[in-house]
């Protein structure tokens, strides 16, 4: 018994040679996204055009869904300039019918689909006494629906017979508030929680029906852009800080790393899980977030 484990292992240590050899001389990696075809939501500006350029960046075509899309467009023709295959379509990720309109055109652009990045989200700062009932179900439709809409689509053309039918991976934006408990953003960490737990139903749902899809998400901590730097406002005029430096303070306080995150760091977790380096990953979230959420 040891000596035939003892072997295999041997055997096991010389085949993963062997594979990265063959990598090193023909210059692979398993972070190569080179022939992929990628899907991003919200992918028009801030961290979703950050997420499309980091997966052109590794070689694959990318099509930004978007509601906006003149900056859409702009987005697009400024990755094709860097060389990228770059395109937008037109999306409303709440809208059954934006979603039945655009995914024809993604899979005619990019000639297949391997991977959908459900990165379109909104967040509304309220203390839970001022709640917004409008503002909460406009939250829910985009952060809930439109990523569980993704999500079915991505199926229906991933999985064998889908009109691309080759497997591939999906990829959630969580939150780090879906991981902590922080005045102001019930709401938000609720819809956040939901995208944690319909990722990990729908890998479950992928591996039992033999869709060869993996789904995964990420939780990023708060990074410097428009949205994060809104949210430190917000929770100033609630009351809750006395200002904007004070507030941002606070988060890097609560964060071992001691700053803010960066929106390539983000995108980088997300080229991460829809690569190869990723194929025994699904079902599971990856907190980018500095360790706030530990």
């Amino acid at each position: 018994m040891v000596s035939g484990s003892t072997e295999t292992r041997h055997r096991t240590d010389a085949l993963a040679g062997s594979v990265i050899q063959l990598k090193e001389e023909f210059g692979m990696s398993q972070f190569d996204l080179h022939g992929r075809k990628a899907l991003v939501t919200g992918g028009a500006q801030n961290l979703g055009a950050t997420i499309a350029k980091a997966l052109t960046e590794a070689g694959a075509a990318v099509v930004l869904g978007d509601l906006n899309a003149e900056v859409g467009e702009a987005t697009a023709a400024e990755l094709r300039q860097g060389g990228a295959n770059a395109t937008f379509v037109h999306l409303d990720v709440t809208d059954e019918e934006s979603w039945d309109a655009a995914m024809p055109k993604v899979i005619e652009a990019l000639g297949g689909l391997d991977i959908v990045v459900n990165n379109a989200g909104i967040e509304v700062t309220s203390l839970l006494v001022d709640l917004d009932p409008a503002a909460l179900r406009r939250m829910l439709d985009v952060n809930v629906i439109g990523t569980s809409l993704g999500i079915k689509n991505a199926f229906r053309a991933m999985k064998p017979g889908g009109s691309a039918g080759a497997g591939g991976a999906v990829v959630n934006i969580a939150s780090v508030a879906a991981l902590i408990a922080f005045p102001a953003l019930s709401g938000y960490s609720g819809s956040k929680s939901a995208v944690d737990r319909i990722t990990r139903v729908a890998a479950a749902e992928s591996g039992a029906l033999g869709y060869g899809v993996r789904v995964n998400c990420v939780y990023p901590g708060l990074i410097g852009n428009p949205m994060g730097m809104k949210l430190a406002t917000d929770v100033v005029e609630i009351g809750l800080f006395p200002d904007v430096e004070t507030a941002v303070g606070g988060v890097i306080g609560l964060t071992p790393l001691g700053h803010l995150g960066e929106q390539t760091d983000m995108a980088n977790a997300v080229v991460f899980l829809s690569s190869d380096a990723a194929g025994f990953i699904t079902g599971t979230g990856l907190a980018v977030d500095g360790g706030m959420g530990s």
